[in-house]
């Protein structure tokens, strides 16, 4: 299906009057390199799989710059027909005010099947109002996993945790094995967010944000604390690498064998095929048994494609061809091969099952297994303004406790308050 496309292509350009009649389609991304190759496969695939339409998909830089180039381009009254929000951001567009049409409507309005119930249970619900209407397509779809290096373990004579006590276990035989237990990349997100999720938690007032604007954060609890004064000591025993905010610098001290684990994204599992030199295997984000009702699913991290107003009904309807084509089986299968975020329906799921892709690589499918797992009353995601300015006063604080600079308590009342401020300017400025 993919790989017929140059071919289509021409033959669709062939017809002349055809091509020139179809009506463009504007996508703004943020995925660069190999992703955005992928990206950029999956655009010319839809433009050979029907005439009428022409997508054009165009790399906006990363995801901070690509939102701040679709806020100002949607004051211009100049905004593409998609745009790629990452999840902090995900707030900011939906609380804009007749900026976005729901995924939802858009798609049952043209006349493309829609049941939220066709989705992951992971995935379902992130971008979605507090009624479970989906507003933004999940799009780059991950969670955090535990990565492993196979030769590390085997040599100090221990297995995977599964728990943050069993990781208290091993991390000495892994020190006298010459490494360290543990690194992680992203923090707020693993550390904080899924920390949350996995012990069923709430993260914050009115249904974690969900619910209304006016919100405060609940980060300042017993379990995060004490699960940050653990990692505190661990640091301090050599069980922690701890590498700063920098995501490449903490997976680079796995990729390098310094640390035996890795914590990261699901999502890093195709690079990390292509650039570790040593067998590594995945697990699941490891849970304090004891604490919250853990285990329990996973938020999503990544990115969801928002459809911007302002547009004719024709381009609306070919926003939800593509949004239609783009959540086939076939392309989510093939987006989840080629890059490791996970395959957001499951009917894609089925068919990577059926291909045999997991008996090849089975531990792509930890990731999906894991957003697959029992839910809890807290675990759907956030719905958090300025989350991504809250997201730089976590890493702050994270540096500080680490470096000794600040205690737990102390940093997680700064993180309480500077957040908090922070959301009030948001209700301040978006509910009225």
């Amino acid at each position: 299906m993919f790989r017929k496309t140059l071919m289509a292509a021409a033959a669709v350009f062939a017809l002349g009057g055809t091509a020139n009649a179809a009506t463009e389609i504007t996508w703004w991304h943020a995925m660069d390199g190999a992703l955005g190759d992928v990206v950029n496969q999956i655009t010319a695939d839809f433009n050979a799989s029907q005439d009428e339409y022409q997508l054009v998909a165009v790399n906006k830089g990363g995801y901070e710059d690509t939102m701040t180039a679709g806020i100002a381009a949607f004051r211009a009254k100049n905004q593409p027909n998609i745009i790629q929000i990452f999840d902090a951001g995900a707030a900011t567009i939906i609380n804009a005010k007749g900026a976005v049409k729901p995924v939802q409507d858009l798609m049952q309005s043209n006349g493309v099947k829609f049941d939220i119930n066709d989705y992951i249970p992971g995935v379902r619900y992130f971008y979605a109002d507090s009624d479970g209407k989906m507003i933004g397509m999940p799009f780059n779809s991950s969670t955090p996993l535990l990565y492993f290096n196979k030769d590390a373990l085997a040599k100090a004579g221990v297995e995977v945790p599964k728990t943050w006590q069993e990781f208290e276990e091993i991390a000495p035989k892994l020190k006298e094995a010459g490494f360290e237990g543990l690194a992680e990349s992203h923090s707020p997100w693993i550390f904080f967010e899924n920390f949350m999720s996995r012990h069923n938690l709430q993260m914050a007032t009115a249904n974690n944000g969900y619910d209304s604007t006016d919100v405060e954060l609940l980060y300042n609890n017993d379990a995060l604390k004490d699960h940050w004064k653990h990692v505190k000591e661990w640091k301090d025993a050599g069980y922690f690498g701890y590498y700063g905010r920098a995501w490449g610098a903490n997976q680079d001290a796995f990729l390098q064998q310094k640390a035996a684990m890795w914590l990261g994204s699901s999502g890093s599992f195709g690079g990390l095929k292509k650039s570790a030199q040593f067998e590594f295997g995945t697990s699941t984000l490891p849970y304090w048994e004891g604490v919250g009702d853990a285990p329990k699913s996973t938020f999503i991290g990544g990115a969801s494609l928002f459809a911007f107003s302002g547009h004719s009904a024709e381009e609306d309807a070919g926003v939800a061809k593509f949004f239609e084509f783009l959540t086939k089986p076939e392309t989510q299968f093939y987006w989840h091969k080629e890059t490791g975020y996970v395959p957001i329906t499951t009917a894609a799921y089925e068919l990577a099952k059926k291909e045999g892709y997991y008996n090849e690589s089975p531990d792509a499918e930890v990731g999906i297994q894991q957003l697959s797992e029992e839910g809890g009353e807290w675990t759907k995601g956030y719905r958090l303004g300025f989350y991504v300015q809250i997201r730089e006063v976590i890493y702050r604080e994270v540096d500080k406790m680490m470096n000794g600079e600040a205690t737990i308590d102390q940093a997680f009342v700064t993180i309480e308050e500077e957040g908090n401020a922070l959301l009030k300017r948001f209700h301040d400025t978006y509910s009225n």
